[in-house]
């Protein structure tokens, strides 16, 4: 058995970009032989899906499924549009939030691995479409949800909510979906506010009252009457109702005999950093990966 050295290890992730444990494993199998270790990491697609993995899968899809009282969603990412609405790419999201729902799972790793098909996790099926279609693609986020009223909305691919009310009918379940998606507030109600985003919002609109030159008094009342306003605005029952902007959601839940439990919303790409290229650059980039 050849002797696997650091610097043997190394030499291969710098040809292959795999991750460490992956080229001492091939290294390992191999018998040392680096030639033959690229090779087989070559057929199984490693070597190439790992080179994918340094860009940037900001494009993709929000998947959803609900069975009863338990919803789950699920961000699948792409680095491309065109991948993204691919057929194939949708299917393999299918089954995956289908496994996901099945199985309860609300745990990414644990989604990754689980069965996909044959006795191959999620986790090495992705690994392979990845080598496959040529472009990163990554498993993001997951979660579930379980209540008594749940109701998902998904608006078109790239934006999905599961909202959890107590009480009311499906209908305001569904309105309240709606509403989370085409708003995007950040919390359920205004007292749910953070501290912490509380205090900085504070913080800013004392200076701007200071600023003013307004007396004292006057600035205290500016400050509290802004913050009601802030925190408001920034939470589910406080925002004006999207179907009826003469009412309040707080308003509309009274009306349904509904209360707003918690919801979740997914943005495809919301977080991710992408990064910008010109097209020419775009261009030159695909040729020379065609290459490789």
């Amino acid at each position: 058995m050849a002797t696997i050295t650091a610097a043997l290890v190394k030499e291969l992730r710098e040809r292959t970009g795999a991750g460490m444990m992956d080229c001492k494993k091939a290294l390992t199998e191999a018998n040392g032989d680096i030639e033959l270790a690229i090779e087989e990491m070559r057929k199984s697609g490693q070597a190439k899906a790992a080179k994918k993995a340094g860009r940037i899968a900001a494009e993709g899809i929000i998947l959803m499924r609900q069975a009863g009282n338990t919803a789950v969603m699920i961000e699948l990412n792409s680095e491309t549009d065109f991948v993204a609405k691919d057929a194939g790419f949708r299917a393999f999201g299918d089954k995956i939030v289908d496994i996901a729902l099945a199985s309860k799972i609300n745990d990414l790793d644990a989604l990754k691995a689980a069965e996909y098909a044959n006795g191959e996790s999620i986790e090495l099926t992705l690994t392979n479409l990845i080598a496959k279609i040529g472009e990163n693609m990554s498993l993001r986020r997951i979660v579930l949800v379980e209540g008594d009223n749940l109701t998902t909305y998904l608006h078109g691919t790239r934006i999905g909510v599961i909202a959890n009310l107590k009480g009311g009918d499906e209908e305001v379940a569904k309105d309240v979906a709606m509403h989370v998606a085409a708003s995007n507030p950040q919390f359920v109600k205004p007292e749910d506010v953070s501290d912490e985003v509380v205090a900085k919002e504070r913080e800013i609109q004392v200076d701007i009252a200071i600023n003013s030159g307004k007396p004292k008094e006057i600035a205290e009342k500016m400050v509290e009457g802004r913050m009601k306003k802030f925190t408001g605005e920034i939470s589910l029952t406080g925002q004006p109702f999207i179907k009826d902007p003469s009412i309040s959601v707080a308003d509309l839940l009274k009306q349904k005999g509904a209360d707003a439990i918690g919801f979740v919303r997914y943005e495809v790409g919301e977080g991710i950093e992408k990064k910008e290229e010109d097209f020419a650059a775009e261009v030159q980039a695909q040729i020379a990966a065609s290459k490789g």
